[in-house]
């Protein structure tokens, strides 16, 4: 598995900056904080009680943290006077969840200062929001990485792959960061859980190809539905479930209804515009099987351009850069 961590590694380095993935282990705070990982799990499930939402919140804000620079913690970093952050790109304005993150790093710094990074809290606290259902673990989050100090909001569009991308880039967006078709098609599934923005599908409605029409992909029952919840293309704020009926729940249902044509996004309907990723949806419609693979994938998304070692830094809190 290292290997693999550490070929996602290089595929990123000219982003990330030092990379060594291979640096991250079990427990890797065992000696220098061995709460941390309890300290992390008991905040995120008590938050996920009160927002059962925030499964959703957390896995979108870590992968939009690891696909610019590589995991690091950048995604939570302010902006200032002088420089504007990757969280206030337009990407990434509908992130939430950052108050959950510095309720952890507050207890940790607590704890034990200056030990445990930003972006092992956000990767730990991902994975044990969506695994509360289970009520264990579903996928192993290996640590050591530390904070980056560089968050630019002018790197986001060009990394995060938009809900917009037809299946040629989005395959290439993903092997830019070490990631496979396999692996694109798994961590679609993540979409099986929270809610998409109007605005962000609305063209599939309205005027697909620029002449006012639908989207001949789209299940026609579906899009009617969708029609009595987004109502015009300039809708920016209603939402609506990208798994109908489960949002709430992380289950393969996704692909189910990927294969009826009921995916909500481009991106999602690209994936059955190629033979091998409609193949690999078609074998993910069993809960065990999903969960087998995505424990894997995010793996190895976790290990994306990570710092280890003496680089980057621990933030004494998630949104400052220390120096």
């Amino acid at each position: 598995m290292k290997t693999a961590f550490v070929l996602a590694c290089v595929a990123v380095l000219t982003v990330a900056g030092v990379c060594q993935a291979g640096d991250l282990r079990k427990n890797f705070y065992r000696t220098s904080c061995p709460a941390a990982e309890r300290i992390v799990k008991n905040i995120t499930e008590t938050r996920v009680a009160s927002n059962p939402n925030l499964p959703a919140k957390l896995l979108r804000m870590h992968f939009h943290d690891c696909f610019v620079r590589g995991c690091d913690g950048s995604v939570l970093i302010n902006s200032t006077a002088n420089s504007t952050a990757e969280r206030d790109a337009i990407p990434n304005l509908s992130l939430t969840g950052f108050d959950v993150i510095d309720e952890i790093k507050t207890e940790l710094e607590n704890r034990c200062a200056g030990k445990v990074s930003c972006a092992d809290i956000l990767a730990l606290a991902t994975r044990d929001a969506v695994s509360v259902q289970f009520n264990k673990s579903i996928w192993e989050v290996l640590t050591g990485r530390r904070d980056g100090n560089v968050s630019l909001a002018s790197e986001v569009l060009a990394h995060i792959p938009s809900p917009f991308l037809n299946f040629s880039s989005l395959v290439q967006s993903f092997k830019s960061k070490g990631l496979t078709v396999h692996d694109l098609v798994v961590l679609s599934g993540a979409h099986t859980i929270g809610v998409g923005h109007c605005n962000l599908f609305s063209n599939r409605l309205y005027n697909f190809s620029g002449k006012g029409d639908q989207d001949p992909s789209l299940n026609s029952t579906y899009a009617a539905f969708l029609k009595t919840k987004c109502q015009s293309l300039s809708d920016r704020t209603t939402t609506v479930e990208m798994d109908p009926g489960s949002s709430q729940n992380f289950d393969a249902s996704y692909f189910v209804i990927l294969q009826q044509q009921k995916g909500l996004f481009q991106s999602d309907a690209a994936l059955l515009t190629d033979k091998k990723s409609k193949k690999i949806v078609g074998e993910l419609l069993e809960l065990t099987d999903f969960l087998k693979e995505f424990s894997q994938s995010m793996k190895r998304m976790g290990a994306i351009g990570v710092l280890t070692g003496n680089s980057g830094e621990i933030r004494k809190k998630c949104g400052v850069i220390n120096s």
